[in-house]
This record gives structure tokens, sequence and C-alpha cells, in this order.
């Protein structure tokens, strides 16, 4: 117990000094407001921060997410073909299929798939 003790606060100390000695030879010593600010291309940031933001494009950016990981599930059902009961591989990639077709159609239907919109 001793001896775990005395290992933890070498290593305590260690870590102490080396933060120490990092702080002191850090060329950052100034800290720059403008330095500091995020930059995002296109505008200024230190302008107003609450500009318009088309709902439309999100909408697009969430539907290209979501059948991205749709089709990262779909990947293993193809790759199951030969290892799993032939009949639960088809109702299983049959079902998934018609959920994404369904989804699919809803989005359509909504008119979120539309750009011109």
């Amino acid at each position: 117990m001793n001896l775990l003790m005395n290992m933890f606060s070498l290593i305590l100390m260690l870590l102490l000094i080396m933060m120490m000695l990092i702080m002191m030879i850090s060329k950052k010593s100034i800290t720059d407001n403008e330095k500091a600010t995020p930059f995002e291309c296109g505008f200024n940031p230190m302008s107003y921060s609450r500009l318009p933001f088309s709902i439309h494009f999100f909408m697009i950016a969430v539907i290209f997410l979501i059948f991205d990981i749709e089709i990262i599930m779909i990947m293993p059902i193809i790759l199951t073909v030969k290892t799993s009961q032939m009949i639960f591989w088809f109702y299983t990639s049959i079902s998934f299929t018609l959920i994404l077709i369904i989804g699919l159609y809803h989005e359509w239907k909504n008119g979120m798939i539309n750009w011109a919109s």
C-alpha cells in the first residue's frame, strides 16, 4: 500500500512539474481577442451573428445524414447473406428497404427534396 501511494505521489509531482514547465515555456503569452474568435469563411464574425439560415438547406442536410446512416445499416445486411437463414434475411432486408422507400415517399410528398422551392 505504501509503495502504491509513493508511486501515485511521484506521478502526481511529475505531472505538476511538467504542467508548470509547459506554462512557463509556452510561446503564447498574450491572448488577442481578434485571433481568439472563430473564423467562418464568407462573413465577418464580429458583425451581427444571427443571420437568416435556410431551413430548406438544413432539411436537405438532415435527410442526407439519415440516408447516409441507413446505407451504413444496409451494408451488414448484404454481408450476412450466406451466414444467416435465407428467409429471415429476406424478410429483414425487404422490411428495411420498404421503410426506406416509405420515408423517401413521405419526404417527397412534403416537398423536402424539391430544390426549386
